[in-house]
């Protein structure tokens, strides 16, 4: 398992393409209260969020949904959604990718954690190398953080 500093999160990942054949990805995460990441789209792989510890609220253009400890949602590849931290305190939460591939974005960006905590921000993110980042992944950031895909221009199907 390596530990990852990927914006202001801590990233673990458990699982990755190598080691499940390309299958399935498994990471945990643990972010501060309000981290909300831009709302974005995957094209490669469906991610899935099950909440171990706090509350994270996920949204699609057409929905809300409030997490808690033990609850899941499935966000399929093709459809934008963002998410937030939105209890008072961090949350901490597994996430799925099937295929793998979510994991190889996050070790790229994101920067080996010196330690197994929260990462302290120097500054804003460098947002021109997480969309590129993203995209050599096939995740597309569909606008800035703290805009939600209902707020988002209609696309083309």
């Amino acid at each position: 398992m390596d530990s990852i500093w990927f914006l202001d999160t801590l990233v673990r990942v458990h699982a990755d393409a190598d080691s499940t054949g390309g299958r399935f990805g498994l990471a945990e995460s643990i972010a501060p209260a309000g981290h909300q990441p831009p709302p974005h789209v995957h094209h490669r792989e469906d991610e899935g969020l099950y909440v171990l510890e706090g509350e994270i609220t996920v949204f699609t253009p057409d929905d809300e949904v409030v997490l808690g400890p033990g609850a899941f949602v499935n966000a399929p590849r093709g459809v934008p959604h963002t998410f937030r931290v939105s209890g008072p305190g961090p949350a901490r939460w597994l996430v799925t990718s099937a295929p793998a591939g979510f994991e190889a974005f996050v070790r790229e960006y994101g920067e080996p954690a010196a330690r197994d905590e929260l990462p302290v921000l120097e500054g804003p993110p460098d947002v021109k190398r997480l969309v590129a980042t993203a995209a050599r992944h096939g995740i597309e950031i569909l606008g800035p953080p703290g805009m939600l895909p209902a707020e988002l221009p209609a696309r083309a199907a």
